[in-house]
């Protein structure tokens, strides 16, 4: 159910509903009064397929219990615009109007996506109602920053279409992570070689990126250690930046006492400099040689620890993949490993991993990173949940 208050952003729920309509899920759409002062019932009805509810007594609901009945059978409820009238209504159990009544009666979960302007959302009335609503268990998107209708720039805009539709397709997936600790490594190492210069790869980031958002998905609590990107990190995910093999070791071993899984997504580099220059090195007509040795492995360091997390590990191949990939699940001991060739991949939108595992290959079909990793959470959730039953079975006496 799609709910839509009064707001200008309402113009953006219409491409919300175009894209999950497209996306082959059954939308229906109720409105409140003030809504229908921005955007009309048609437009939405037009894009729904399907009447659009706006009153209480709207006589064209087909049961006489239909304000309490048209969210029963929906999944999922989700309000955008969010005003700040509304969410102070969810805060304070009123239901005067069809959407809020609907909302009081569901038997589904609730998102909200605010919508204000600026000083109406700072506003310590709706902090606390936003406090409020949280606590009882409804989501809330966003708001964004930047310029309002009102002219003014700040807090409260609704988010965009897409990252609305990105964030309710994250709240359906299933919690099979719930409470778990991950720890994630992500992107590119950086190893200097003078002041400007230095060894790295083409690593983007994005598939370290992408599963930081899988687990945050499957309820788990998150850490990425990433190296130097262009990505915005999920936004729920507790980063911490590194540039060098070095440094994400660090930070690494400073976390993992307190990760019940380690992801090591990272593309790191295998050697660096043995004596960097701190100056700038100028150009010459000279050969150059660098002494390169090789740098710690984050992976096996982890895996070979007393009471290692459950790990993870991902194989970038060019050539002889399931060879080299099983090859370095056993000599790391790995419970799982990913691996896909780097020449399709790196750099890439989208991917085609296989899952190696004691049980053999297990290939995911090419798809979208974020779809892959999505994948691979629900595989090592299932590894995972094992790997602990046999554990317990070993302590009890």
């Amino acid at each position: 159910m799609l709910g839509l208050t009064g707001g200008i952003a309402a113009y953006k729920s219409a491409e919300l509903c175009r894209l999950l309509i497209k996306d082959g899920f059954d939308v229906r759409v109720v409105m409140t009064q003030a809504a229908s002062r921005f955007i009309t019932p048609a437009t939405m009805q037009a894009l729904s397929g399907q009447l659009v509810h706006t009153d209480l007594w709207d006589e064209t609901i087909p049961n006489a219990m239909g304000h309490i009945d048209l969210s029963r059978d929906r999944d999922l409820i989700v309000v955008a615009p969010a005003s700040a009238d509304f969410i102070g209504k969810l805060a304070g159990g009123l239901a005067d109007d069809l959407l809020s009544t609907l909302c009081m009666a569901r038997e589904c979960p609730l998102l909200v996506a605010p919508a204000m302007n600026r000083q109406m959302w700072e506003s310590p009335a709706t902090r606390r109602n936003i406090d409020r609503i949280v606590e009882d268990g409804v989501i809330v998107l966003g708001p964004a920053s930047g310029d309002q209708a009102c002219g003014e720039t700040g807090m409260g805009r609704m988010l965009e279409p897409e990252e609305l539709y990105a964030e309710i397709l994250a709240s359906m997936q299933p919690k099979l992570l719930n409470g778990v600790r991950v720890l994630i490594t992500a992107g590119p190492t950086f190893e200097p070689i003078d002041a400007v210069r230095g060894i790295t790869n083409r690593s983007s980031g994005r598939m370290g990126y992408a599963v930081a958002q899988a687990a945050l998905e499957a309820g788990a609590q998150v850490t990425l250690v990433s190296g130097t990107t262009a990505l915005a990190p999920p936004s729920k995910a507790r980063l911490v930046r590194v540039v060098t093999a070095e440094e994400m070791l660090k930070a690494v071993e400073a976390e993992v006492a307190n990760s019940d899984v380690f992801i090591a997504v990272a593309a790191v580099a295998d050697y660096r400099v043995a004596k960097p220059n701190s100056q700038k090195m100028k150009k010459s007509d000279q050969t150059l040689s660098l002494e390169l040795v090789p740098v710690a492995d984050i992976l096996a360091t982890v895996s070979n620890r007393p009471n290692p997390p459950f790990c993870v590990g991902f194989a970038a191949e060019s050539h002889n993949l399931d060879t080299f990939a099983e090859e370095k699940r056993k000599k790391k001991k790995l419970p799982l490993l990913a691996a896909n060739l780097a020449q399709t991949a790196i750099g890439a939108a989208d991917n085609e991993l296989i899952l190696f595992d004691d049980d053999g290959r297990h290939p995911l079909p090419r798809g979208a990173k974020l779809a892959q990793a999505r994948g691979l959470i629900r595989h090592l959730a299932k590894l995972y949940k094992r790997d602990r039953k046999t554990a317990l079975k070993a302590v009890r006496p």
